[in-house]
């Protein structure tokens, strides 16, 4: 966490929502990873004035570490949100419709949705289903305008150092269920986000063969998502309303984009 001054002299507190990139981070099976690579290193070429200069080259998906997905990013029975055809959507190889260059900068009232402190854990057990109960009681009697963002933490990102253990095929990962995301999606966020892989309920065993929630909100709904947040901060911060700021890079076409989602909390 960090601290600023508004223009009229305001305290703020900045709360950095996105965890740290690095060839090592949890990568979903269905996405490319990160990889870094320093392409010119200083020596190796040096100015008359004694300078010299360093860059690098990246590689790595969209939907990789800290990310934001697109309404291209799911597809059902052949149609994107609001009954695009996808295949004609990504003819070219880009999605000019519901692409990631589609998504404005999001500037929100954010809401942190507890739902291990709920439950009285550190940590949602694996393949945890969130369900509409849980939701509700760590919402409270918050009444979220439409247009908000609701962020659901499971304690996850502890786990982002651990990799095997945050994607756990096995034992499944925590999320709302598909009822829980339903119910979600009922508020009209302008954004919903968590601290997972897949924002979603991923039971044991499952992988991500079936994500109902993607079709939800993504599809019928036409509402991003964000995941792989870092809420650990925000939950000590002890505040459970927040300005969500989050701007996806204008990546033409793209089903996601990498992203460094802020809090601010007054």
């Amino acid at each position: 966490m960090s601290t600023g001054r508004t223009a009229d002299g305001a305290v703020v507190t900045v709360v950095d929502l996105a965890q740290p990139v690095h060839p090592g981070v949890p990568t979903s099976p269905n996405h490319p990873g990160y990889r870094h690579s320093l392409l010119r290193r200083h020596g190796d070429a040096v100015r008359v004035d004694g300078t010299s200069g360093a860059n690098d080259l990246l590689v790595m998906g969209t939907h990789t570490a800290t990310h934001l997905d697109a309404l291209a990013h799911i597809s059902h029975d052949g149609l994107l949100h609001g009954r695009v055809s996808a295949a004609q959507a990504q003819a070219g190889g880009r999605f000019l419709d519901h692409g990631v260059h589609t998504v404005d900068p999001i500037v929100t009232t954010g809401y942190l949705l507890d739902v291990p402190a709920v439950l009285g854990v550190d940590r949602l057990a694996p393949g945890h289903a969130v369900t509409v109960a849980e939701l509700s009681q760590a919402l409270g009697d918050r009444r979220p305008a439409p247009g908000a963002g609701l962020l659901v933490r499971t304690g996850w990102a502890q786990l982002w150092d651990a990799p095997a253990a945050f994607l756990d095929h096995d034992g499944g990962v925590p999320g709302p269920d598909e009822e829980g995301v339903a119910w979600l999606a009922s508020h009209r966020p302008c954004v919903v986000g968590s601290d997972t892989t897949a924002f979603e309920h991923i039971p044991g065993g499952a992988g991500h063969a079936r994500l109902p929630g993607h079709r939800i909100l993504l599809v019928e709904n036409g509402i991003p998502i964000l995941e792989m947040l870092d809420l650990e901060q925000l939950a000590r911060a002890g505040t459970k309303a927040f300005t969500l700021v989050a701007a996806p890079l204008r990546l033409v076409g793209a089903t996601g984009s990498p992203l460094r989602p802020i809090a601010i909390l007054h």
